[in-house]
């Protein structure tokens, strides 16, 4: 879910998908050994274990680029603090994707954000989600800088831990987008992975983030490194506080590829955890 439109996002996307990894980037589609919880502290985490609206001392709702469709030609408008698009039912948090009119637009969705509550420079960061079906969808579980330091998208930095379409239901993306390294200039960082369950069963979506590199996982499977090449924050943007992002878009640049497919709503991604250790 980006700042800005998706220029040709869809063929890099896939070349990255299906080549090999550049010389900032690597891949590693065996098991590895993550960091554990016994090496370091659990910092914040939201295990969604109560009933109603998110907890509003952890999350927000972001509403701001309705107007302007995010810059991805998006077709929903987010809401904030409605059930129908967001709640927790003692077990999981629902984020809905529906069909319906609201204020100018089809569909709704919900767009939560921990800024200003949950703002972090490195760490372990796990999200264990089952994620919606179906063309035109969107999700992703991602973050954003949180005082934007070295200027607007993509010169400030953005972590995408997790993406997914609709029209690709086996697939999982990861990126990095940097002032020199995104796709409106056709350099960006991605590398997807074969999820075949990802509609159906629950995943642990992880990113180790450090002062040299950050890691994506699914589960205990590395796929996609991203160095910092020690040349400045053009390359390497990531040494400022970052917040956490969980949202299911419809349509969109990426997401509208192949249509949408106004049978499958409403759709939601489920939430078993969020945790973030240092």
């Amino acid at each position: 879910m980006k700042k800005m439109i998706y220029v040709s996002f869809v063929f890099f996307v896939i070349l990255s998908y299906y080549s090999c990894s550049t010389n900032n980037e690597s891949a590693n589609n065996e098991n590895t050994d993550t960091i554990t919880s016994a090496s370091h502290k659990l910092v914040w985490n939201d295990e969604f274990n109560y009933e109603g609206l998110p907890d509003s001392n952890k999350w927000s709702y972001d509403i701001e680029g309705n107007s302007w469709n995010w810059g991805n030609n998006e077709l929903q408008n987010y809401t904030k603090a409605r059930k129908e698009n967001a709640y927790v039912d003692g077990e999981y948090l629902h984020i809905s994707a529906i069909k319906e009119i609201w204020e100018g637009k089809n569909y709704t969705s919900a767009r939560l954000i921990t800024k200003g509550k949950g703002d972090w420079l490195y760490g372990r960061f796990e999200v264990r989600a089952k994620l919606p079906s179906g063309k035109g969808i969107w999700p992703a579980i991602w973050m954003l800088p949180t005082n934007w330091t070295y200027g607007g998208w993509p010169a400030s930095g953005e972590i995408d831990i997790m993406e997914h379409v609709g029209y690709m239901p086996d697939s999982i993306f990861a990126s990095a987008h940097t002032e020199s390294y995104n796709h409106s200039i056709g350099t960006n960082k991605t590398k997807g992975i074969y999820i075949a369950d990802c509609e159906s069963e629950f995943h642990t979506y992880i990113v180790e983030w450090d002062e040299k590199e950050y890691r994506a996982y699914v589960d205990s499977t590395l796929y996609f490194t991203f160095k910092n090449e020690g040349t400045g924050y053009k390359e390497w943007p990531y040494d400022k506080r970052f917040h956490l992002l969980l949202n299911v878009a419809v349509g969109g640049n990426w997401g509208a590829v192949e249509g949408i497919d106004n049978e499958i709503f409403p759709q939601e991604m489920l939430v078993d955890f969020v945790r973030v250790y240092q």
